[in-house]
C-alpha cells in the first residue's frame, strides 16, 4: 500500500485564461515553502511534479529540504484545452468544464483522466505529487465514484492524501478546501 500526497501548486502569478504557464506570485512562493515545512518530517520521499512552471516552483522547497530531485511527470499535468483555443476562450471552456462531469466531456478527457489515476496507481513508494486542481479532483472523483469534474475544491498548496493498493485509490484526507473556484 502506498500513501500518495498530492499538493496542489502554490498560487499562481496568471490564471490559466492570462499566461499558458505561468510561475508562483509571492503569495504562492510563501505556500511553497510552508508546505516544504509541513511535508519535512515525512521524507525524504520521492516527489513527482508536473512539467508546468508552478508546480516546479512549488516542489523546490521540499527538493531543497529533502536533498532530492523531483521527476517531472507529464501524466500529472493540467487538463489541456481543445487544440487552437486563444486564453480567453481557454478560461471560457474550463469554467464549463468544471461545471460538469466526466461523462459530458469529450472522449479524450476521460482518457486524460484514466493517464492520471494509471499513473498514480502505479506508484509503488509513499510519493508526493504536486500537481493541478483538475488533476487532483481526477484522483479524488475515482477514489469516490463522484463524476463530476470538480468534486473537492483543493486550496492552492493543500494535501489530499490518497492511498494506492495498484488497483484502487483510496481517499485518507482531503486537502483543505478553497474559499472560491480558481481557475488554474
Amino acid at each position: 500500500m502506498s500513501r500518495l500526497i498530492l499538493v496542489r501548486h502554490g498560487r499562481a502569478a496568471a490564471g490559466w485564461d492570462a499566461d499558458p504557464d505561468p510561475g508562483l506570485d509571492d503569495v504562492g512562493s510563501a505556500q511553497a515553502v510552508a508546505a516544504a515545512e509541513a511535508l519535512a518530517p515525512l521524507g525524504p520521499l520521492p516527489i513527482v511534479v508536473s512539467p508546468l512552471r508552478r508546480t516546479r516552483e512549488t516542489a523546490r522547497p521540499l527538493e531543497e529540504r529533502w536533498g532530492v530531485t523531483a521527476l517531472v511527470e507529464p501524466r500529472v499535468g493540467e487538463i489541456a484545452s481543445p487544440e487552437g483555443m486563444g486564453l480567453e476562450e481557454r478560461g471560457i471552456w474550463l469554467r464549463g468544464a468544471m461545471a460538469g462531469s466526466w461523462a459530458d466531456m469529450e472522449e479524450a478527457y476521460g482518457a486524460w483522466r484514466d493517464d492520471v489515476v494509471d499513473f498514480l496507481l502505479g506508484l509503488r513508494a509513499d510519493t508526493v505529487v504536486v500537481s493541478h486542481f483538475i488533476a487532483i479532483n481526477a484522483a479524488v472523483g475515482r477514489a469516490t465514484g463522484d463524476d463530476h469534474v470538480v468534486c473537492h475544491a483543493v486550496q492552492n498548496c493543500s494535501r489530499t492524501v490518497l492511498e494506492s493498493d495498484g488497483a484502487q485509490l483510496r481517499v485518507v484526507e482531503l486537502g483543505e478546501q478553497a474559499d472560491q473556484t480558481i481557475v488554474g
